[in-house]
């Protein structure tokens, strides 16, 4: 009996593995219900513990702030994915049956399809992020690493990473800013081009200005100045960011000295008068001043902007650049949910095509073994050539038994999406290869 051909038509007869997928994210599941499902709190390594549910072959587990998911595969997928989804309720101490409206399940190419859109940040709470794209090959790095992904996986990982790319590469997806800081630092690129030889003041140490110092700083911005009302948190900030801190009481000072100022304080009354601004461009020879408000209250006088040389926006002028820039992503959403479909498409025929994979590598393997056999035996016969013309022979047997079996080869992958033809095709292949059949199963082990 040929135990590796009896594997390989279980593989045929249904028992092959398939993909499935559980989570839950910011649309269904509520804060409360992810924190815990994110399993940061208990001791051991989450993959250690999901791994061991009966039917998991390959497993990956991606926890963000806004979504907790378990890709697997398993070749009895529909008896494996509750179960796997109790154990991972009963580690996040959640109750299964009360949270079941909070989950979402796919299975092959629903779940082939959900992995894309997530990796091309199409289900994300805000579409065209970059961040989902880095915790995403974080967490593949981390189950790969631990021998937790095989070949479906890594192939399906590999390519959802490939995806992403090409979304941002043939689509504008990511390059309308939908944040407020985000927004008011590309309306500076806008003014002044490259910032890389440009100073910026923020007025503000919150969250906001926080946000917009990172975004000057992956644009290179040269030298940052950090202003607020108390000088220890604008120190701290500073610290934290490489920049410069001043107290507010030397703000028409460090005016002087900047090219761009962004305003994000919770002050009731205006920070900077228009009599303040003025006072400093004359030090300034003039020189072009952009300034962006986002506080409200607003931080800066509106007549600022009537100062000749001096351009004032505020936040209604950026949520108005926002909201425009989220029609086009949206737009452009339109052309990569198509992208994605594409990339489903194919990656299902790759998957149809690998479980007749071991029948053509025993078809491979005989053939292999023919013909080692057969230089063997005419090994005394070729005595006389020397070590290069014994090379060209070796090649030369083994391009032809290659070419010859190519056309079966063809056939069988060609085939393989229709699932009584293949089976078959299989069998009839078995016969013509003398391939000893064993025994079909479609049990389903773990």
């Amino acid at each position: 009996m040929n135990r590796e051909l009896g594997e390989t038509r279980q593989t045929i007869q249904g028992a092959r593995d398939e993909i499935g997928l559980i989570g839950v994210n910011h649309k269904i599941a509520p804060v409360e219900l992810r924190e815990p499902l994110s399993l940061k709190h208990i001791n051991k390594e989450p993959l250690s513990i999901l791994s061991k549910v009966d039917g998991v072959r390959e497993i990956m587990f991606l926890s963000t702030c806004n979504r907790a998911e378990i890709l697997f595969t398993s070749p009895c997928i529909k008896e494996t994915l509750p179960v796997l989804r109790s154990r991972w309720c009963n580690e996040a101490k959640v109750e299964p049956n009360e949270t079941m409206d909070s989950f979402y399940e796919y299975i092959n190419d629903e779940a082939v399809r959900h992995l894309f859109l997530v990796a091309s940040s199409l289900d994300s709470m805000i579409v065209g992020e970059p961040q989902i794209l880095g915790q995403l090959k974080d967490a593949y790095k981390q189950a790969s690493s631990e021998k937790y992904t095989g070949i479906i996986l890594n192939r399906l990982l590999h390519k959802a990473f490939s995806v992403a790319k090409r979304v941002r590469t043939e689509t504008k997806i990511a390059s309308q800013a939908v944040s407020i800081s985000y927004a008011a630092v590309e309306l500076a690129k806008k003014i002044f081009g490259d910032l890389h030889d440009k100073a910026a003041m923020l007025i503000g140490a919150g969250e906001m200005a926080e946000l917009s110092a990172r975004y000057l700083i992956d644009n290179k911005i040269k030298r940052l100045i950090v202003v607020n009302r108390t000088l220890e948190r604008a120190v701290e900030l500073a610290r934290e960011l490489g920049g410069e801190a001043r107290g507010l009481d030397e703000i028409e000072d460090a005016l002087i000295e900047a090219d761009i100022v962004i305003s994000s304080t919770g002050a009731p009354n205006l920070v900077l008068t228009k009599d303040g601004v003025r006072r400093s461009m004359r030090p300034r020879r003039h020189r072009l001043l952009f300034m962006i408000d986002i506080a409200v209250p607003r931080d800066i006088d509106p007549d600022v902007n009537n100062i000749e040389n001096v351009y004032l926006y505020d936040i209604d002028d950026l949520k108005g650049v926002v909201d425009e820039n989220l029609k086009e992503r949206t737009k452009e959403a339109k052309k990569a949910e198509r992208m994605v479909e594409e990339e489903v498409i194919k990656f299902s025929l790759w998957l149809n095509t690998l479980d007749i994979l071991p029948i053509i590598q025993l078809i491979q393997k005989k053939g292999e073994a023919i013909r080692q056999k057969e230089m063997e035996r005419s090994r005394k016969k070729l005595s006389g050539l020397t070590d290069t013309q014994l090379k060209a022979i070796d090649v030369l047997t083994l391009s032809i038994v290659q070419k010859i079996l190519n056309d079966p080869i063809v056939c069988l992958r060609k085939n393989c999406l229709d699932e009584d033809l293949k089976s078959v095709l299989v069998d009839a292949a078995s016969m013509l290869f003398n391939l000893e059949q064993g025994p079909t199963s479609s049990e389903c082990h773990s």
